[in-house]
């Protein structure tokens, strides 16, 4: 199979930098516009903030971290799907709602997720002699 011309300019650093560039992008994008996606992050930051005020563990640190960046994903992603149906149809669609409400779906599944770990994570060090009264 032979390597289209150009390709050595689609493998370079400076592509990198700007697959980077619009990725960022996406990231401002959905924030400024996804109200749910503001409440993500500002709970991310009062659970990270919770966690190394209890000094919680490496491990429990890193599972935070990743179902964070999960809803996270999956809040974005959601957008996306919502934004190109949009796109797509202004009729309503069966298909289309289903796509949409499938989506959020997996967000609340994740969120449903991060709330139960949140709370054997963090149940702990708040039952502890040291619980904040």
């Amino acid at each position: 199979m032979p390597l289209e011309p150009n390709v050595k300019e689609k493998h370079s650093l400076k592509a990198l930098v700007k697959s980077f560039a619009f990725a960022r992008n996406g990231i401002l994008i959905a924030l400024k516009m996804e109200r749910n996606l503001k409440v993500h992050y500002l709970i991310a930051i009062i659970v990270m903030l919770t966690g190394a005020y209890f000094k919680i563990s490496q491990i429990e640190a890193i599972i935070l971290i990743l179902i964070i960046a999960l809803v996270i994903s999956l809040e974005m992603i959601n957008t996306a799907i919502e934004r190109t149906i949009d796109l797509l149809t202004e009729k309503e669609h069966v298909y289309a709602q289903i796509a949409k409400d499938v989506a959020a779906g997996a967000v609340l599944t994740a969120v449903l997720a991060a709330i139960i770990i949140g709370i054997l994570i963090f149940l702990p060090y708040l039952t502890a002699n040291h619980a904040v009264v």
